[in-house]
C-alpha cells in the first residue's frame, strides 16, 4: 500500500447517521463536506448510513455512492439495523478507504466500527454530545473514549466544544473545527419573497415581529418563549412560530390565551425567507447542549436579524451569536430577562441597528458556503498529510 496513493485519488468513507434527501442538520453537514471535497477532484468518496425504512439500497447522490442500510427499529433516537456490521465490513473491505470520516454521535455504528479494528486514518467529527439520553450516554462512555483514542484527527463544529464537553478537553491529538454553514436557500432572495414579506409586515402593522422556526421539541425551549410573552406589551409585539414537532399541540394549548402568538406550521424555504425578511427579532430559546450550533440562528444573522437567546453552558450557540454584539442573551430559562431583551431590542433603535449590522458581518465571515468549503479543504489537507505520513511509516 506504500506510495499507492501517489497514483490515485485518496479514498474517503463517510459514516453518517442518515444522508440527504433525508432532512436533518447532521445529514446536511455531512453532505456539505462531501460536496466541498468533490469540488477539489482529489478524493474518491463513499457514504455509509442508515436508510429510513427496512430496505437496504445503494444509490447515488450528486454522483457519490451511498450505502443506505435498512433499519428495523429506533431506540433512544438510535436506529438499529441487523445487517449493519456485515455491510460495514463489506464496504470497508471492498472500498479500502484511506480515511474514514465518522460523524459522532452514532453509538450503534461505533460499536461495529471499533469491532472492525480499522487501520487507516480516522477523522472523528464531533457534532454534539449525548445529553438527553443519560442512560445511553453512561453505557457508551467507554466506547466514546475508545473512539477518541483511535482518532487521528478530531474536529468540532465550534471551537468552544473542545473546552466545554465532557470528553473533548481530554483529547490531546490533532484537532480543528469546521463551523456549519447557512443553507443555500437562505442566500437566494427573490422578488416573490420580498413581496410576501411586505404583506406580512402590513398584516402586523405597528407591531414588532418576533419569529421562530424549527422543530417543536423539548430542547428548543419554545415553552419559555411563550411564558416570556406575559411580560411583553402584547399590543406591540407579534410572535410567529413556524415548524412542527411532538410538542406542537401542547405549545398551542399553552399559548391559546394569547392573541399575539400565531403558529404557521411547517414552511417552505421560500416562506421562511419571507418571514426572515419581515421579522424584526429572531427568537432562539434553546436551553440544552442538544442545540450544538443553531443553524437557523446563523441563517437569521444572514438577514441581519438580532436574536434573543439563552445562555447554554457547553453549547456552541453562544459562540455562533455573541451576547451584546449580535444578540441579547438571557440566563437559561429566565423568561423575564428573555422578555426584557425582546423589549429592549424593540425600543432601542441604535442598539438594534448595531446588532443587525454585526449579525450580517459575523455570518458572512464565518458561516457562508465559501468559508465552509475553504475550511473543509484546509482540514482535509492536514488529514491527508497525516495519512501520507502514517503509511509512509509502514
Amino acid at each position: 500500500m506504500v506510495n499507492d496513493y501517489m497514483n490515485r485519488k485518496i479514498r474517503i468513507l463517510h459514516i453518517s447517521k442518515y444522508y440527504p434527501p433525508y432532512i436533518g442538520g447532521l445529514e446536511s453537514f455531512c453532505h456539505d463536506i462531501v460536496t466541498a471535497l468533490a469540488s477539489t477532484n482529489q478524493y474518491e468518496q463513499k457514504v455509509f448510513c442508515y436508510n429510513d425504512c427496512p430496505s437496504t439500497i445503494i444509490d447515488k447522490t450528486d454522483g457519490i455512492d451511498v450505502v443506505r442500510v435498512g433499519i428495523q427499529t429506533i431506540i433512544f433516537s438510535q436506529p438499529l439495523a441487523k445487517e449493519y456490521g456485515k455491510l460495514l465490513k463489506e464496504t470497508i473491505d471492498s472500498f479500502k478507504p484511506d480515511i474514514i470520516h465518522f460523524l459522532y454521535p452514532n453509538p450503534y455504528a461505533a460499536y461495529f466500527f471499533l469491532k472492525y479494528d480499522y487501520k487507516g486514518v480516522l477523522h472523528l467529527d464531533w457534532i454534539c454530545d449525548i445529553v438527553k439520553q443519560k442512560i445511553t450516554r453512561i453505557f457508551f462512555e467507554s466506547q466514546t473514549k475508545k473512539l477518541l483514542n483511535k482518532a487521528d484527527f478530531v474536529t468540532s463544529i465550534t471551537p468552544t466544544y473542545f473546552e466545554n464537553t465532557d470528553f473533548l478537553p481530554k483529547y490531546h491529538g490533532e484537532k480543528g473545527f469546521i463551523a456549519c454553514r447557512i443553507g443555500d436557500a437562505r442566500t437566494k432572495i427573490t422578488e416573490e419573497q420580498k413581496n410576501k414579506s411586505r404583506r406580512i409586515k402590513e398584516q402586523f402593522a405597528n407591531k414588532k415581529i418576533v419569529f421562530f422556526f424549527g422543530r417543536h421539541t423539548e430542547y428548543k425551549g419554545l415553552k419559555y418563549l411563550i411564558e416570556a410573552n406575559k411580560f411583553l406589551d402584547q399590543t406591540k409585539i407579534e410572535i410567529i412560530i413556524a415548524g412542527k414537532g411532538e410538542l406542537t399541540k401542547k405549545l398551542m394549548k399553552q399559548s391559546k390565551k394569547y392573541s399575539n402568538i400565531k403558529f404557521v406550521g411547517r414552511l417552505s424555504d421560500n416562506d421562511i425567507n419571507s418571514y426572515l425578511l419581515a421579522c424584526d427579532i429572531f427568537a432562539f430559546p434553546s436551553i440544552t447542549r442538544n442545540e450544538a450550533f443553531g443553524i437557523s440562528l446563523a441563517e437569521a444573522m444572514y438577514f441581519g436579524k438580532p436574536a434573543c437567546t439563552f445562555t447554554i453552558p457547553g453549547s456552541g450557540v453562544n459562540w455562533v451569536s455573541i451576547n451584546g454584539q449580535t444578540c441579547l442573551e438571557a440566563q437559561n430559562k429566565n423568561v423575564l430577562q428573555f422578555a426584557n431583551n425582546i423589549t429592549k431590542l424593540s425600543n432601542d433603535s441604535k442598539l438594534y441597528a448595531t446588532l443587525s449590522i454585526n449579525s450580517k458581518k459575523r455570518c458572512n465571515s464565518l458561516f457562508t458556503k465559501d468559508k465552509f468549503d475553504f475550511d473543509v479543504v484546509q482540514v482535509y489537507s492536514k488529514i491527508t498529510s497525516k495519512y501520507l505520513k502514517k503509511f509512509d511509516n509502514l
